[in-house]
């Protein structure tokens, strides 16, 4: 089922906050899906989701590419949600450490890299499990 992004149910958000990875995937040049798992954030005031990784990472140079779009799905059971949009590369310091004050907050402080960048994907499409149906 879709849902609104702009209008989540509460137990949508709340499942977006639990302590879960996903998987993001990404196009390669060639078209090809390039999937990895990973931790990330969702905002849903500014329906922005957010992944922080090394600047030099596949999924970096996947998302740093013109009109890129991204999807992560989280799930677990028979409860998943994919968010899903467009997707670009932020290097701005702020902007980093915003994504890893986010990330800190949900999973844990992550290790010092001098390369992160933040993926910030502007999230204009759910697919859910008709759990979060309401």
């Amino acid at each position: 089922m879709r849902l609104d992004p702009a209008a989540l149910p509460d137990e949508a958000i709340a499942f977006l906050a639990e302590r879960h990875l996903a998987t993001l995937t990404t196009l390669r040049r060639d078209g090809s899906p390039h999937v990895v798992p990973v931790g990330f954030t969702f905002d849903p005031d500014s329906r922005l989701a957010r992944v922080i990784t090394s600047g030099d990472s596949v999924k970096a140079r996947n998302a740093g590419r013109p009109g890129a779009v991204g999807a992560l799905c989280q799930l677990e059971g028979a409860r998943w949600l994919t968010l899903s949009g467009p997707i670009r590369v932020d290097r701005d310091a702020g902007a980093v450490a915003d994504a890893v004050a986010r990330y800190a907050a949900r999973y844990r402080q992550p290790r010092e890299n001098p390369k992160r960048v933040a993926l910030i994907m502007a999230v204009d499409t759910i697919l859910a499990s008709l759990r979060f149906g309401g």
